[in-house]
Order: C-alpha cells, then structure tokens, then sequence
C-alpha cells in the first residue's frame, strides 16, 4: 500500500466532483477535450443538462465520427481500386507506376482476392492448394494463410462478389473488376465490425463515454481499417470484454474463442483476466470463461483440423517460417548493429529458431512482469490496463508488427489510460509510420525513401508504445493518478472484479480482520486505499 507520508502527486487542475450516476465530461476534465471545444463554445457548462438529448447521446456521437473516420479511410484506399482500359480495350486495376505506395493506398484485400483464388468460382479455403515457385528450388504447396474465421470471411465475400458481377451483368447492379467489387464488400463488413467496437467500447465504460471518440476518430482507423481483416478481432475482443464486465462469463468465453479463431490476440486478455481472479479469489469465473472460449476456438476449428488439417496447418507454418518484419525491432538492431543473426538460418530457407525463441521468451517474461505488478501493486490493477499491457508487450517482442496490429492497441487504450492529448500523440506518430514504410517498400530507384528512415519512424512509433506502457505502470503503482479512479470508479471493466475482496496479493503485510472491501466512493486523493485490502 502507499505510505501515508507520501502524499499522491495532484493533477495541475481540481477533478470534478461527481455522484454515482453523473458522467465524466472531458472537455471539464481533460485540457486537450476543452482545447477541441473552444470552436463550438468551449467546455459543456456548470449548469447544462446532461444526457437528456432525444437524439444525441455520446453513444451516437461516438458512432457518426467513426462512420466519418472510415469514410476517409475507404477513401484513403479507393486509389487502389481504380481501373484503367488498356489498348486492347481490357480493363484493369490501375497498380501501374507504384500506385499503391505513392498514393499510400495499398491494401491487403486487393492482392489477396487473386491471391488466395478467391476469384475462381470452386475454391473453398483450406481445401484448395496451389504450387508458388514452381519449378524452383523453392517450389511449395500453398493454402489460404489465415486463421479459420477469417479465411472464411474472404471465402464468403468472395462469394458475394461472384453474385455481384453475374448480377451486374445482367444489368441489375452496378458493374466493376470484381477485385473492386469484392474489396468493396469486405470494406462494408470491416467498417461495421469497428462500429461495433465503438459500441462496446462506450457501453464498457458508463461514467466516462465520451472517451470512445478518441477510438471512433482514431487516425489509426482511418489509415488501417481496411488494410487487412483486424476490425474483426478488435470487434471481438472489445464485446468480449465487455460481456466480462457484464458478468456473462459464458459470452465472454465464446467471444474470446471466436476472436481467437479471426486472431489469436485475443486469447491474450485471458491471461490479465487469469492474475487479477487470482487475487481477488475469482477462478470460478475465470474458469467458466476460459473453458467457453477453448470450446469456442475447438468447435470452428476442430472440423478443419481433422478433414483439412494440412491446409488448416498453412498459418502456424507460416507464421512459424516466418522472419522478422520490416516494422520489428529485430530489424532496427539487425539493421543499426549489422548483426544478422535474427535472420541467417532464413538464408538457408529453414525455420528461424533463434528468432522464434528470442521473441516468445521475451514476450513470456514480459507476461511475467505484468503478472507480478498486478499481484504486488497497492491496488488491484484495472482490467483495461493489464490487457494493454499485454498487447503491447506482445506486439513489440514480437518479429511482426504488421502495421494494422495498431488497431489492436486503440480499445484497450481508451480503457486504460484515457488521457486524449497523449493517446492522440501516440496514433498520430503509428498512423504516420505508414508513409515512410510506404516509400521504403517503393525502393530507393523508384525515389522511395531508403531503409534509415523508415526505421526512424518505427522506433518513435515503439517509443510511444513504451512511453504509454509506462504511463499504465505508474498509475497502477500510484493509483491516485488514474483518471478513471479519480472519477470515483474502481474497475468499470472488471465485472465481479469490480470492488471485490483481495485474497491474494504479494508482500502483503498482515492485518487483522483481514481484507475489506472498497468504499462505495474511494476518494482516490486522499491514499487510495485499495479497493480490497491484502487479506490476512
């Protein structure tokens, strides 16, 4: 616990006093949220009426600026779907000149539709194999390379797309390159799944909506939304929260298991819920949750690996086989340091072991300092919190951070420190990394930028990551500097961790009459005492 004789450090302005039912208003409590509002007349005043609007909840609010960030970022990308008629009068996909990196519109979509046959008519993922370099050294047999849900996904979209084309033929619809068509399609469905992470997002957080908009306007979203098929598992992962903090362990469970089927990151959220259950004697929970979400992951996948297991398997091999990304930072000491150790079994076209266990050891260790800082903190840690910790950690021990696994982090900071100046900071440097990555890819002949300063912007961009990891540290460790604590709130995310007894905590010193719970309203400036004291 904090000792008495050091008093919490006391933001520069006053919080606001609040009452169980009253919200947060960030352009009262956030300086940057006043900022943005000096336009429209500046802070929500003393005396106006809050949530009685027939129309305009932040709820809504939160969901027409994402509907307004996605629609940037369709444009962003619709440079990318353009089509151009060649002499012979064929229409194509206009990728000529470096297109996709110098209108920063590339998309993973686009190439995928042909590259994974989801143009031909009687493919089915994992079922279907071509031969990639064939008649070289390094022929292989391939399959679809994504986990099962999302690989049908593509498959679904692809079928909806041969349905456009043959109706747009008969005059009945629009007409396009059914790539177009196709990327279209998967765009609408990307875009919903973020609306639906927005929603969850506002209704995980009852006295502080308001901060969803910073995950509805994120830059991020704009620029990465639909590059790949993440919006699916940030949608997954955010409900799956929030059925936690709802106390539907079960939902929780199956939403947890179907993410991890489109992503395996969301199964690492089971890993914060598994540290704090355990101090606050939860397992029951815990257990329930975990067992839902391995029976979730099992029934999708179960009948691939037993009918298509060598093309169920196509994934972990890959990802497996698969060196360190441009964007890692195994590839900014590779580069910086010239050791080639990372990569020089690569060479020999094998698995890269020392990469491999380089990253997971990493990661492992870093999951074990989180486990023993939640343990060991004054107060139990914030579910938002120790799952951004984790994420993040995942992502920078990681040997691929595709640029799109940014999104990831954009919820789960939202919940965990929402603090809008710095998060904003934070997805304008990630959002930016795009560019230069773009113009590395394009190369230096083609007047690209070189190597350097790509990998400039990716150690700012891990810089911020750590910088904001730090930040989540030092609020757990001095809990009177969360701003969601000072509002009045213990876990708004926790669920039956939310103002419960602490059974188990670390250097506890022992006390008589055991734990306690936490007062209806801690005031959080005043020791922060913990909302369940160590048991005896």
């Amino acid at each position: 616990m904090p000792r008495s004789s050091e008093p919490p450090i006391r933001p520069s302005a006053e919080p606001v006093s609040l009452d169980a039912d009253q919200r947060v208003i960030p352009s009262r409590t956030d300086p940057f949220a006043a900022a943005l509002t000096r336009p429209i007349g500046g802070p929500l005043g003393e005396h106006a009426v809050v949530g009685r609007h027939w129309f305009w909840s932040p709820l809504r609010v939160a969901l027409l600026l994402a509907v307004l960030a996605l629609t940037v970022g369709w444009f962003g990308k619709a440079a990318c779907i353009q089509q151009y008629t060649t002499g012979d009068g064929q229409v194509e996909l206009d990728w000529r000149s470096g297109r996709p990196y110098v209108a920063l519109c590339y998309s993973d979509i686009v190439p995928l539709y042909g590259a994974e046959r989801l143009d031909e008519p009687d493919t089915f993922p994992y079922a279907t194999s071509w031969v990639e370099n064939e008649g070289e050294p390094s022929e292989q047999v391939r399959y679809m390379e994504y986990p099962v849900l999302t690989g049908l996904f593509q498959w679904v979209n692809a079928k909806l797309t041969h349905a456009w084309v043959d109706l747009a033929d008969t005059g009945w619809l629009p007409g396009a390159l059914p790539v177009v068509v196709y990327f279209d399609i998967t765009a609408l469905f990307l875009a919903l799944a973020w609306l639906l992470t927005v929603w969850a997002v506002t209704r995980s957080s009852p006295r502080r909506p308001w901060d969803a908009a910073i995950v509805a306007a994120s830059p991020l979203v704009m620029v990465h939304a639909f590059t790949n098929f993440d919006t699916l598992s940030t949608a997954l992962a955010a409900t799956g929260l929030l059925a936690w903090s709802r106390r539907r362990h079960g939902l929780a469970g199956l939403l947890f298991g179907l993410g991890a089927a489109v992503k395996l990151y969301p199964l690492f959220l089971l890993g914060p819920l598994l540290v704090l259950c355990v101090r606050a004697g939860k397992l029951r929970a815990w257990v329930t949750t975990t067992a839902t979400a391995a029976g979730a992951w099992a029934a999708v996948n179960l009948p691939f690996i037993v009918y298509l297991r060598e093309g169920w398997a196509e994934f972990f091999r890959l990802n497996s086989q698969r060196g360190m990304d441009p964007d890692s930072l195994y590839n900014v000491v590779s580069y910086f340091t010239g050791w080639t150790g990372f990569d020089g079994e690569l060479v020999r076209g094998q698995t890269p072991v020392w990469l491999n266990t380089v990253s997971g050891g990493l990661f492992l260790l870093g999951c074990a300092g989180i486990a023993y800082l939640a343990l060991a903190a004054p107060v139990r840690p914030r579910l938002a919190q120790l799952c951004f910790l984790v994420v993040a950690v995942f992502l920078l021990t990681n040997k691929v951070w595709s640029p799109q696994y940014s999104l990831w982090l954009v919820p789960l900071a939202a919940l965990a420190i929402p603090r809008w100046r710095l998060l904003l900071g934070w997805m304008v440097i990630d959002a930016l990394v795009w560019a230069p990555r773009m113009f590395y890819y394009l190369g230096t002949d083609n007047r690209g930028l070189p190597e350097g300063w790509f990998l400039g912007a990716v150690v700012l961009r891990d810089l911020a990551v750590i910088g904001l990891c730090v930040l989540v540290v030092r609020e757990i460790l001095r809990p009177a500097e969360d701003l969601v604590r000072r509002g009045g709130d213990d876990d708004p995310l926790g669920g039956v961790l939310d103002r419960a007894l602490d059974v188990r905590v670390l250097r506890a010193r022992k006390r008589a009459g055991g734990g306690k719970r936490a007062p209806a309203r801690p005031d959080p400036l005043v020791g922060a005492a913990p909302p369940g004291g160590p048991a005896g």
